[in-house]
């Protein structure tokens, strides 16, 4: 990864990454952190109800607004690159329109056949109760991804940051109070509907209020945000001395081009969970598992695996955000070489920091589970979390290359790679499901083959179409090299802790502590990154200075 050495013509992209990780990074670890006492409140049946429903609203979100974010982003950008000003806020005004019509068609759909859609495709009917709240917040979250979308073209992260953080923390606090209420209002229903799962399908309801009130709070940030912003804007767009304004029926047509394939690769993603969903639960009710067994599975899948495994997804996720702005400018300008610097700074960053925590998650697995959820279904999370660690790195490749796909102008390809990855992914599943019978296993190692497959093709297609080239051992080697040695140091000194401490806090969080420094040495040691690369880091100078003193970067280092 070669990085320009001219400071003064780099732009801020991976300090607003950085940004933007470290947000997602946050609300991830707040999302972890209130999932663990709402298992405890709902229950493996109603983490599975939770679960259901949010498979079907992440559906519907994606087709909604999901893409909004990166094509608002994208077509701002793209004109703010050529000082049009005006276009660009005309783009963020059509977004807006298109948004709130769109969010309120699917928010109806929605509200009125979630006992449709949690009956016919889940065989979970009680898992309506907790779909018809969240469809509320379909419209919210609408705008707010175009409000987004705006900020990050003009090339700040800021808001969107900030936003997140504040939704989360109001979903968190929501979830957990909306799951205690209506838990207990459930619990006196039970007699009356002769279900006992309508006490956790209640609770599950309950808990989706925090989705909801947490995108109202955070879209009204970002709406005070605007205001603050609002002079600027007017400012800028009076010293724009574009003469062509373009007419809105033209930036429609843009805007459905570009917002159609995103929706397509994204939707496969959701897609790929729907059809885990679905598989999952009809395969188990015909091979004589219970219902609530079911649910408890599905649970222990979407409320304990995945929460684990979405904490490292979101950094890449941050990286992906703030790269398509940059690289979309890049490309507007026509230079190849800072397009080709970027997407190199993108994927060793992305690797640097998923390799570990791939290790980590292999190495860790059960300490970790205990640590979150007690004794709750540890085993069976565990052994999920092992098999399935190597997503974290798989995922987040695939998320960085979709988004350098879209920032260079071949937003069609992510849609095309995610069908084929598709189809390797139903074939595997089945066999797994069917013909195995793994279980709750065959969704890691259907999502193992998908993301494998995807990220490959990514790869392929970004080289083909612009002609980087991929460090192998700078991006890869190295990385697993440091990882490698830090899961040897780590797993020896929780071994050692648990015999001289024991208990379930203090040995996990010191060798998480330790693992994190050794790791950083030998990277370092390694000659992973150049003083440059470090220096182009956040707070990069005080970094190379603490490495230097501690010995940790090789010999005749440049």
């Amino acid at each position: 990864m070669k990085m320009s050495s001219n400071r003064g013509k780099r732009d801020d992209f991976i300090v607003q990454g950085s940004i933007l990780a470290a947000a997602a990074v946050i609300s991830r670890i707040i999302g972890a952190a209130y999932r663990i006492p709402l298992t405890n409140i709902l229950g493996e049946e109603g983490m599975g109800f939770y679960a259901v429903a949010f498979q079907a609203y992440a559906l519907a979100l994606i087709l909604s607004s999901f893409a909004f974010p990166v094509a608002v982003s994208k077509l701002v950008s793209a004109r703010i690159a050529l000082k049009q000003r005006k276009n660009a806020f005309r783009v963020f005004v059509f977004a807006l329109f298109f948004a709130v019509l769109v969010g309120i068609f699917v928010f109806t759909v929605i509200f009125f056949q979630a006992e449709f859609i949690a009956t016919t495709f889940f065989n979970q009917p009680l898992a309506a109760y907790a779909l018809r709240v969240l469809a509320v917040g379909l419209l919210v979250v609408a705008v707010m991804g175009v409000v987004r979308g705006y900020f990050q073209g003009l090339g700040t992260m800021i808001p969107t940051a900030i936003s997140q953080i504040v939704e989360q923390i109001f979903n968190a606090i929501v979830s957990l109070v909306g799951a205690f209420v209506l838990i207990r209002i459930g619990a006196g229903m039970v007699a009356e509907f002769g279900d006992v799962l309508i006490e956790p399908a209640y609770g599950a309801a309950g808990g989706t209020l925090g989705t909801v009130a947490g995108s109202v709070f955070g879209l009204g940030f970002l709406g005070f945000a605007f205001l603050i912003y609002r002079k600027v804007i007017i400012k800028q767009m009076k010293r724009d001395t574009t003469t062509k304004t373009e007419r809105y029926r033209d930036i429609a047509k843009i805007f459905i081009l570009t917002t159609a394939p995103i929706i397509f690769s994204t939707a496969i993603y959701d897609v790929n969970a729907l059809i885990d969903m679905v598989f999952f639960g009809n395969v188990m009710r015909m091979q004589g598992v219970a219902r609530e067994v079911s649910a408890a599975y599905q649970g222990i899948y979407s409320g304990m695996y995945m929460v684990l495994v979405s904490v490292p997804l979101a950094i890449a996720a941050g990286l992906s955000a703030s790269s398509i702005p940059s690289l979309t400018a890049a490309v507007t300008k026509g230079n190849r070489k800072e397009a080709q610097n970027k997407i190199g700074q993108v994927f060793c960053i992305t690797t640097l920091i998923t390799i570990p925590c791939f290790v980590a998650f292999v190495v860790l697995s059960a300490p970790l589970m205990t640590l979150l959820f007690g004794n709750r279904g540890n085993d069976t999370a565990a052994l999920l979390l092992s098999i399935g660690a190597i997503t974290v790195v798989l995922y987040s490749l695939t998320t960085v290359t979709n988004a350098i796909l879209q920032g260079i102008n071949k937003i069609t390809l992510p849609a095309r790679n995610a069908a084929i990855a598709l189809g390797f992914h139903i074939v595997t599943l089945t066999l797994l499901l069917m013909v195995f019978e793994l279980g709750i296993y065959s969704l890691a190692g259907s999502n193992i083959v998908f993301s494998l497959v995807m990220a490959i093709l990514n790869i392929r297609s970004i080289r083909k179409y612009s002609g980087f080239r991929l460090e192998i051992e700078r991006t890869f080697i190295k990385p697993l090299i440091g990882a490698v040695v830090m899961g040897i140091i780590a797993y020896l000194i929780y071994l050692l802790l648990s015999l001289l401490v024991g208990g379930r806090f203090i040995p996990i969080i010191i060798t998480i502590l330790i693992a994190v420094l050794v790791y950083g040495f030998v990277v370092l040691k390694l000659g992973t990154l150049s003083r440059s690369d470090i220096m182009e880091l956040p707070m990069g100078a005080r970094i190379y200075k603490v490495a230097k003193k501690a010995r940790a970067l090789p010999k005749n280092y440049e």
